[in-house]
């Protein structure tokens, strides 16, 4: 039999596990969820104790579901980004997990955000980035940074536990926002404003490479039967990415879930406000990405509060559907958790436009569908405009890409086609493909394309769907200084 590859997306919600063939076919999954708390607005923190517990029950689980446990050759890991630990030198956590949307550092990212650090790690000053959160933590709770023997991200902490190395991958530490992106290593400019040391941080190994065996205790309480590689991984994002093929010129990954995240490749370093830049595959490209850090998040706030009795995502959608394009003149801001590209603005708030006493609570659920579909119609234009290259093509994933009237919504919105490939778990499939690639010497990036549906877009609904896109983007440049008032305020 051939060999398999167990593939990890230790995501933000769960950690899920898959055995994988060379050829893509899944023998074996599993999962284990992973709670968030939050003990202050806008804190949003883990217990990283959480990812390990959360991985082992996942892998022990699509180990056994495999049957196939002789035959795993390699193990590789994916996800959630920007999220980060301090723990001492046995690996304890000194206090809970930060998390890539927690937006306590709005303060640090005022002060400290600037045009040399993003030319420096492809990050524009943004909630999401950990270098400011931090500083936060430097200037709050000082005792913490200086007590810690390890600052670390995800991949490193699973890393830690499976093989007792302290590294990550390259291209899963750069999105800490610590990086000089060009030179892919720690910079000591940016270590400093975090009032991070060096020594704190884990080694680093470019994506494909190998980390370490598997320690001999770790892949027998794995139900693995002998030393077994770690392969050092990617983000989520990134990961995502590889597995839709959208290494390739004219073809964009869509991630339509807590956030939307849209991302496409560069073969050079490039920075400026239309996207934030991330280390991508192979080792010297990079990923150029859109980021709105509200979209399904803000679809199911909008139903559980607002639903009006239809509590199901099927009932919602089955009146949205009955609303016409425009919702009746009706426009959302989806900015309830700030907002990402091309603004960058931790202050910035969502906006509900245009009431009149006939809008229902489905006009309001079209309207927040459109809203984000708006949103990202802007993220294309400013990507394209600064790079270039036009985007011909969307594959999209995610929980919001299983709603078939969201996708018709974003593709009559942006006047493109949208593959939807929301089937199975396709950051870890991302993953799998570096697995493969480091068992076999091939191109993780030589990938067909997904399996899916397509949904072409309707040029009758576009013409609609541009004058109002152009209404809404005015809506953040006249609104920017009442949200910073409001801000003040509270």
């Amino acid at each position: 039999m051939s060999a398999l590859v167990v593939a990890v997306d230790c995501s933000t919600t769960a950690a899920k596990a898959v055995v994988v063939e060379a050829d893509g076919t899944v023998v074996g999954q599993a999962a284990h969820p992973i709670a968030t708390a939050t003990p202050h607005p806008a804190w949003h923190e883990q217990d990283p104790g959480e990812w390990w517990t959360a991985t082992r029950a996942a892998i022990a689980g699509a180990v056994a579901a495999s049957g196939r446990a002789a035959d795993v050759a390699a193990v590789c890991l994916t996800h959630q980004r920007e999220t980060f630990v301090c723990t001492d030198d046995a690996g304890n956590p000194l206090r809970p997990a930060i998390l890539w949307l927690d937006g306590r550092a709005h303060a640090e990212i005022a002060e400290l955000g600037s045009t040399q650090v993003h030319a420096l790690s492809g990050k524009p000053p943004d909630t999401t980035p950990a270098i400011y959160k931090l500083a936060w933590l430097a200037r709050h709770e000082p005792d913490v940074l200086a007590r810690a023997a390890r600052v670390g991200d995800v991949h490193a902490v699973l890393a830690h536990r499976l093989t007792g190395r302290w590294a990550t991958a390259t291209q899963s530490a750069d999105t800490l926002g610590l990086f000089d992106l060009r030179r892919l290593d720690w910079s000591p400019e940016l270590l400093a404003l975090a009032g991070v040391r060096a020594e704190q941080l884990p080694a680093l190994v470019p994506a494909g490479e190998e980390i370490a065996p598997l320690l001999p205790d770790v892949a027998a309480d794995l139900g693995l039967p002998g030393p077994v590689p770690l392969v050092a991984g990617i983000g989520d994002g990134q990961a995502a990415g590889l597995a839709l093929g959208a290494t390739r010129p004219g073809i964009a990954y869509l991630n339509l879930g807590t956030s939307m995240v849209m991302g496409v490749q560069s073969p050079q370093y490039a920075t400026d406000d239309a996207f934030r830049t991330l280390a991508g595959v192979p080792t010297g490209e990079y990923t150029l990405e859109t980021v709105l850090n509200a979209a399904a998040y803000l679809a199911t706030w909008t139903r559980e509060r607002f639903g009006g009795g239809r509590t199901t995502v099927a009932d919602m959608e089955a009146a949205a559907a009955q609303v016409a394009p425009g919702a009746e003149g009706l426009l959302v801001l989806p900015y309830w958790n700030a907002a990402q590209t091309p603004y960058w603005d931790p202050l910035a708030r969502g906006a509900v436009v245009g009431w009149h006493g006939r809008h229902t609570p489905a006009h309001l659920y079209r309207a927040v569908l459109e809203g984000v579909a708006f949103e990202l119609r802007l993220h294309l234009e400013r990507l394209e405009a600064a790079t270039g290259r036009p985007v011909e093509h969307l594959r999209a994933v995610g929980g919001g890409a299983r709603s078939e009237l969201w996708v018709r919504i974003v593709a009559d919105v942006v006047q493109r086609p949208v593959r939807v490939c929301s089937a199975g778990e396709v950051s870890a499939a991302g993953a799998a493909l570096l697995g493969h690639a480091f068992l076999t010497g091939g191109d993780p990036t030589a990938v067909g394309e997904p399996p899916g549906s397509e949904v072409a877009p309707d040029p009758a609904a576009g013409d609609a769907y541009a004058r109002l896109a152009g209404v809404h983007r005015r809506l953040y440049p006249q609104l920017r200084d009442v949200f910073a008032d409001l801000s003040a305020l509270a």
